[in-house]
C-alpha cells in the first residue's frame, strides 16, 4: 500500500511541477513585462513581480525533484493567492462560460499545492520520504 502513496505522491508533483513551470518558461520566454503591469497598477513595487520566477520556475523544480517538496508547494499555493488577488479577482464569484468555476484552474493549482504540501514529496524523491522539508 505505501508503494501506491508514493506513487500518488509522484503523480501529484509531477503533474503540478510541469503545468506551473509551463508559465515560468513562458515568463522567461516573453519576460515579466506583463506581471510588473498588474503588480505596479495595484500600488506595489515592480521588484515584486520577480517573484513570480521563484513561484513558477523554482519551486516547480523543486517538486520535480522532490527536494524542499513542502516549501515548494508552500510557494506555489502563495503564487496562486497573488495571482488570483491581482488578476483574477473579478472572477472569483463566477461561472466560466462551460458552467464551470471561472478559476477551476487556479483553484486546482492552488488545492493540489496544499495537498502535496501537507502530504510530502513521498519514497520516489530526491530528498527522500523522511525529510523535514520533504
Amino acid at each position: 500500500m505505501q508503494g501506491s502513496t508514493d506513487l500518488g505522491k509522484l503523480v501529484l508533483r509531477v503533474v503540478l511541477g510541469v503545468l506551473i513551470l509551463f508559465h515560468g518558461v513562458s515568463k522567461l520566454i516573453h519576460g515579466p513585462g506583463y506581471i510588473i503591469g498588474v503588480v505596479t497598477a495595484a500600488g506595489l513595487p515592480s521588484f515584486i513581480a520577480y517573484g513570480v520566477y521563484v513561484g513558477e520556475v523554482l519551486a516547480p523544480l523543486l517538486l520535480l525533484l522532490g527536494y524542499w517538496t513542502r516549501v515548494g508547494a508552500l510557494i506555489i499555493a502563495i503564487n496562486m493567492l497573488v495571482a488570483i488577488g491581482l488578476v483574477h479577482l473579478g472572477q472569483f464569484a463566477t461561472l466560466a462560460d462551460t458552467g464551470g468555476w471561472a478559476l477551476e484552474l487556479q483553484g486546482m493549482f492552488f488545492g493540489t499545492a496544499l495537498a502535496i504540501m501537507l502530504l510530502g514529496a513521498g519514497r520516489f524523491s530526491l530528498g527522500g520520504s523522511h525529510g523535514r522539508w520533504n
